[in-house]
């Protein structure tokens, strides 16, 4: 297939072009697929696993069983589990036509959340609205994420020929992310939003947009970005954050200080499983929002590298899907994809590297999180139904 876009080919170079001889496994054929389901099989049991030891302490706690959250969790790995192999045969072109409608659903679910007469089935959590409690507990802005990938791909086959232009090119994808992205900063949820927009930016970009349109749009939303950024509790994280995070380890940039605590405990090879004492009451949302800090302290540095090695493995290999993908659609799906859970799991671990402030975004695969958990696994069911139809896949 003919690539549209030096951006394009330049973006799937980082992953080699040859490919390997293995028998097909049912999924696609090659080495790819099998080698992507073997390292989300081991985040997840990994995940688990780490999960009980940074939560049942919290758990108990509130007198609920040590194994609370890994049971619920575990119920969320099912149902991922149930929806990437639906998605791995459901045919990619069901996708590119389910595109519209996935953004309408998730915009309707994202404007239910903020509603002021919704509170009974949105309550505030932490200062903020993002789930939806219907019987279950579901945080629309997850699936907005993945809903934004599959928009933007199919919107940019669409619009290809025009996308050069600002006006008819890039316009249509601002206003679709922009309708997506100001209901979840309503919430408040700013770190999910800078999250979808980059995600949006990348795929048009190695679709082929401008980078010289995408650098004036970046200049024109600079100074309201810069004025989120440093309003309220932000700003105080990232001023403690930059200049001085062990003078205010008691105020704003708690988190942080523990979560470098944590990390640095943990040495080398860790204090050892279930040995963390982070999770004691140190570090908040240590089964979340810093599990990647319990895995430092109680893996250490090899445990962290290891975590690290598994999702870089992940990219790689999402590209190499990318680049053999069958047309100009499954590729930017697949770009889409690896970039939304690249990006998720770079921003978790600067965070616990107190390179950025909290954020509040899981680690994919391990966090809990069933809403976040089964969105990342349907995405990856639709990177796997991209290779079985690549070229000599199954169609």
């Amino acid at each position: 297939m003919r690539r549209r876009g030096r951006s394009l080919v330049w973006a799937l170079d980082v992953a080699p072009k040859t490919r390997g001889s293995l028998p097909a496994t049912g999924l696609g054929r090659g080495w790819e697929p099998t080698i992507i389901v073997a390292l989300i099989g081991g985040l997840l049991l990994f995940g688990l696993l780490t999960l009980h030891s940074a939560s049942s302490v919290m758990a108990q706690r509130v007198d609920l069983p040590h194994y609370h959250y890994v049971a619920r969790q575990a119920t969320g790995v099912a149902i991922g589990l149930v929806a990437m192999f639906v998605c791995a045969r459901v045919p990619t072109a069901y996708w590119q036509r389910l595109a519209p409608h996935l953004m309408i659903g998730s915009l309707a679910l994202l404007i239910i959340v903020i509603l002021p007469f919704t509170h009974a089935i949105a309550p505030e959590v932490n200062g903020a609205r993002r789930w939806l409690r219907v019987g279950v507990t579901v945080q629309p802005s997850d699936l907005a994420k993945l809903a934004v990938v599959v928009w933007t791909a199919a919107l940019l086959v669409r619009k290809r020929d025009h996308l050069r232009n600002l006006r008819r090119g890039l316009a249509p994808f601002l206003v679709g992310w922009t309708l997506i992205v100001l209901p979840i900063l309503a919430e408040p949820d700013l770190s999910t939003a800078c999250l979808i927009a980059a995600t949006g930016v990348i795929v048009v970009f190695v679709g082929g947009a401008r980078v010289g349109h995408l650098v004036f749009l970046g200049l024109l939303l600079l100074p309201l970005a810069g004025s989120v950024l440093v309003s309220g509790y932000r700003g105080a994280r990232w001023k403690s954050m930059l200049l001085d995070p062990g003078a205010t380890a008691d105020g704003s940039a708690f988190q942080a200080y523990q979560s470098l605590v944590a990390i640095g405990s943990g040495g080398a090879t860790g204090v050892g499983f279930g040995e963390g004492r982070q999770k004691f009451g140190f570090l908040p949302e240590a089964h979340n929002d810093f599990i990647f800090s319990m895995i430092g302290e109680e893996w250490g540095f090899v445990g962290a590298v290891a975590v690290i090695l598994c999702f870089l493995a992940l990219i790689v290999l999402g590209f190499r899907v990318a680049r053999q993908a069958r047309n100009l659609f499954c590729q930017l799906l697949a770009v889409g994809i690896v970039s939304l859970i690249g990006l998720q799991a770079f921003l978790h671990v600067g965070v616990g590297l107190g390179v950025f402030p909290a954020t509040g975004l899981s680690l994919p695969f391990i966090s809990f999180g069933r809403t976040n958990l089964v969105a990342m696994l349907a995405a990856i069911g639709i990177l796997l139904a991209v290779a079985r139809e690549a070229q000599g896949g199954e169609a």
